[in-house]
């Protein structure tokens, strides 16, 4: 070894071989377990402990050791009880949420969801596509009694596939993207309903996109019923849904009489134009369009 050298590290290693193989890119080992350890905890689970991260991550227990006290320094993690036990820290929850308030979308929606929500007297959210995750950004509760049984809060992650948010999220996706997406030949069942292939889902999907908003009635879960409606940025993508949350196993016809799928697209459409989205009119469109948005 050449004087003053000091030996190469494992850590360095690994992160030298991945800078150099064309299929992992640069990616930095120690900063992938890093947040793979934050990814453990959960609700369920709120409090870990090293043994256990080191046994379902398969990292050397004092390596998660290292990796949990850096995390801790950082405010990401901090200890549940006097054993070395953690839980996520106050900076998880700072970055979270500085993040998703600063996007255009909970900015711009909230009111409008707010106002839906007294309108229909009916829980309403906004909702985007993560991959293969939907992801509830906003939220504007209902102050009726029996909406406080429905635990569905900012940040609730559910499988796109399967619920009728991710169904219209997922309404610009060709036939192709959604094969890449899901390239498992079967999809999981959560209910009757749940498309059982991608040849379904597509198919669920194509007819929500052609009607423009979609009804489900405890298609993902029994007794929660939604309606929901894309809303699309002004590359005339869709980037979130607004949906409304019936808790019952069906949407009544006095419910769906007093308007409710119009003061869903409405509001729709409202955040749409917030997001600089214009539709592409065709002939004599453009009084539809402005009556639409009630202008």
């Amino acid at each position: 070894m050449t004087p003053g050298m000091t030996p190469d590290r494992p850590d360095t290693l690994d992160a030298e071989r991945n800078e150099t193989s064309g299929d992992s890119g640069y990616r930095v080992p120690g900063l992938e377990r890093g947040l793979k350890i934050l990814m453990e905890f959960s609700p369920r689970e709120p409090v870990l402990g090293a043994p256990e991260l080191s046994r379902r991550l398969n990292i050397p227990r004092t390596t998660v050791f290292r990796l949990l006290q850096t995390l801790e320094a950082l405010g990401f993690l901090e200890r549940a009880d006097k054993d070395r036990n953690y839980r996520l820290g106050v900076a998880v929850l700072r970055l979270g949420f500085e993040y998703l308030s600063s996007l255009e979308l909970t900015d711009f929606g909230l009111p409008i969801i707010e106002r839906l929500r007294d309108d229909t007297g009916l829980t309403s959210h906004i909702v985007i596509r993560d991959g293969r995750d939907v992801v509830f950004v906003a939220k504007a509760q209902s102050h009726a009694p029996i909406f406080s049984s429905v635990k569905v809060n900012v940040g609730t992650r559910l499988p796109a596939y399967a619920t009728t948010h991710g169904q219209v999220l997922m309404g610009d996706l060709s036939f192709e993207e959604l094969k890449k997406l899901y390239p498992e030949p079967e999809l999981e069942r959560f209910t009757a309903q749940t498309p059982a292939t991608v040849d379904d889902l597509y198919e669920r999907i194509r007819d929500d996109a052609r009607r423009g908003f979609a009804i489900s009635e405890s298609s993902f879960e029994r007794g929660i019923s939604v309606v929901s409606a894309p809303v699309r940025n002004d590359t005339h993508r869709i980037v979130a849904v607004i949906t409304t949350t019936i808790p019952r196993r069906e949407i009544g016809a006095s419910l769906l009489d007093s308007g409710l799928v119009d003061k869903v697209r409405r509001a729709a459409e409202e955040l749409s134009q917030r997001l600089n989205y214009r539709p592409k009119l065709g002939p004599n469109a453009g009084s539809k369009y402005m009556k639409a948005l009630g202008l």
